[in-house]
């Protein structure tokens, strides 16, 4: 039997209603990008731009901003959608044009910008006594202005885990694993009962992330990167830290991970994996929740669960979790005030609450009400209890080649030649520039 909590919600149908009508309206808006910029409003009503960089959350802030303007009528809000948020953003700020407030992904190309100083300082603003402060230390390590200021809110909260079928799982009488060992053994029961653990996509190299941020976290806890820029050109075999000394366990646990995916997995890609898993051809699958939409399209019915990558230590586990919406002030706005009110509305319980059911996320704030999808549900007590921690790859700079690399090995099994790879991208980034992990 399957459990209808897993489909929509009669809420989040009525909110999907809701789009379509306002989606036209909302596109019409992104044209105001540059135009909206500077402009103070008629009269005593102050025009803040927001710049908005999540297109499948376009209806929901325009519901937002149409319930704060009732109840702030001397503010207006132009919600500017923007297809590519990080280009978008940068061509703003060379061109003097700083948005009032703003949503990013936060990625290392958000902390790039934070280090540059273009974000406002909450630093002793109260509204960060109502957010998860596990979340706020999240983005701390993506980086900030100097080191010590506070340059955005976590907003909701994406997560990284293995996704599994219950149904499977069930029928087959397996418990989740909590242990590296316990997940080994059920992937053995499972390929005893002649049923695939694993559906891999390996033609498409960014889905080896999701598994190497998962195994790769425990390897970097204690300050991995911060001690292997402080290294900078000189990582490598006998540095005190490097790829090749300290990941090693990691790929290996990837390696076996993969030797349990079904046959011909180089050759399928994300678009074949979502309804393949749907479709029960395999009981586990390496993604995320963002996975979860993809897979529900394919099969409503679906039962799915997801569980945080395990590590030898069940006490030790931490779920891998990236603040999908981040939201920050530009540090020069001459509208400060406005754009404080429409933040400090933004970050009510209610409608963070609203928004994270909506996006199939977690909300930062804390007192933040349990997620009606049982699958986000078996991760709220990680997220609750701060047992969370960043993805690795947001500290690793573009210019080191990190899917490609991961992907190669997954491909030939040279675990040695990948970490050197990654140690002598890193040392040569580092040779040309402070290494920052943007």
């Amino acid at each position: 039997m399957t459990d209808d909590t897993t489909r929509p919600n009669s809420h989040r149908r009525r909110r999907a209603k809701r789009r379509r009508t306002l989606v036209a309206a909302s596109v019409a808006l992104g044209g105001l990008l540059l135009a909206g910029c500077g402009s103070t409003g008629d009269g005593d009503v102050v025009t803040l731009d927001f710049f908005q960089f999540k297109g499948e959350a376009l209806a929901d802030f325009d519901e937002i901003i149409a319930d704060f303007e009732a109840e702030n009528p001397d503010i207006r809000v132009v919600q500017n959608q923007v297809p590519d948020a990080d280009t978008a953003i940068r061509t703003l700020l060379v061109k003097n044009k700083t948005p009032d407030v703003i949503t990013l992904n936060a990625s290392g190309n958000f902390g790039q910008l934070a280090k540059a100083g273009v974000f406002h300082d909450f630093t002793g603003d109260p509204i960060l006594d109502d957010i998860n402060p596990a979340v706020q230390e999240i983005l701390a390590e993506l980086g900030t202005f100097h080191g010590d200021e506070v340059n955005s809110l976590g907003y909701v909260s994406n997560a990284d885990g293995i996704i599994y079928n219950r149904d499977i799982f069930a029928e087959q009488g397996l418990e989740v694993p909590t242990t590296w060992g316990e997940l080994i053994d059920v992937c053995e029961k499972l390929q005893a009962a002649g049923i695939t653990p694993f559906y891999g996509t390996l033609t498409d190299g960014w889905t080896t992330m999701p598994a190497f941020n998962g195994l790769g976290a425990y390897a970097a806890e204690g300050g991995f990167f911060d001690d292997l820029r402080a290294e900078g050109a000189e990582v490598g075999p006998d540095s005190e830290v490097s790829f090749q000394k300290d990941f090693g366990g990691t790929l290996d646990r990837l390696q076996e991970l993969y030797s349990f995916a079904q046959d011909g997995y180089r050759g399928r890609g994300y678009d074949d994996g979502n309804p393949a898993f749907a479709n029960g051809e395999s009981a586990m699958y390496l993604q995320g929740v963002w996975a979860l939409a993809p897979i529900l399209d394919a099969n409503p019915d679906f039962n799915a669960g997801i569980f945080p990558y395990p590590t030898d230590d069940p006490d030790a586990r931490k779920l891998v979790s990236g603040v999908d919406v981040t939201v920050t002030i530009g540090r020069d706005t001459d509208k400060l005030e406005a754009a404080k009110r429409f933040v400090a509305y933004l970050f009510q319980a209610n409608v963070m609450d609203e928004f994270a059911a909506s996006q199939n996320m977690f909300s930062a704030h804390v007192d933040a009400q349990p997620s009606e999808n049982p699958a986000l549900a078996e991760l709220q007590p990680f997220i609750d209890e701060g047992r969370i921690t960043g993805f690795i790859d947001h500290q690793i700079p573009p210019a080191v080649p990190l899917i490609p690399t991961v992907q190669e090995f997954l491909f030939d099994g040279d675990a040695d030649g990948a970490l050197a790879t990654l140690d002598n991208e890193w040392r040569k980034v580092a040779a040309r520039t402070t290494v920052s992990g943007d």
